[in-house]
């Protein structure tokens, strides 16, 4: 049951991420950074990448994925087309090393220590759905907040 429930999350939130970067109206503005905002879109959409293939990709599904977190904040003017390709391949990569896991494996302990303490698979997937929904929505954000700039009258 948990399990369908957190692939029904992460396509659902990935999907919001893929609208949320082909919604900005201007390619340059996924990469800008204003008053204090320390992380462009593109480099959150970048993170959510590299966040969700190394911890879902590489270690439950054995895709091989290699993270390099640094480039994740530091890479600028991707296009939004390969951004969106690049969703559109974790997501997949989520759902199908997703379906590789029983009720049961969920109860076991992550194998990876992320945080102070050790997580069972449950508690690990939960979190980075709320990661994930936290960077889309400051996304969102971003986004409507730099459109509104381009609309605004003087």
């Amino acid at each position: 049951m948990l399990i369908k429930t957190l692939q029904t999350l992460f396509e659902r939130d990935l999907n919001k991420l893929k609208h949320e970067i082909d919604s900005y109206q201007d390619e340059r503005k996924l990469w800008h950074i204003e008053k204090g905002i320390a992380n462009s879109a593109g480099n959150l959409c970048l993170h959510l990448i590299g966040n969700l293939n190394t911890y879902i990709g590489a270690e439950i599904g054995k895709s091989g994925y290699i993270r390099n977190r640094e480039k994740e904040f530091s890479l600028k003017n991707i296009p939004k087309s390969a951004l969106i390709h690049e969703i559109d391949k974790t997501k997949e990569i989520v759902i199908n090393a997703l379906e590789k896991l029983t009720e049961k494996d969920l109860e076991k302990e992550y194998p990876i220590l992320v945080f102070d303490k050790k997580t069972s698979f449950a508690y690990f997937l939960t979190h980075l759905t709320t990661h994930l929904a936290y960077h889309v929505g400051q996304i969102n954000y971003h986004r409507r907040l730099l459109d509104q700039q381009e609309y605004e009258i003087i």
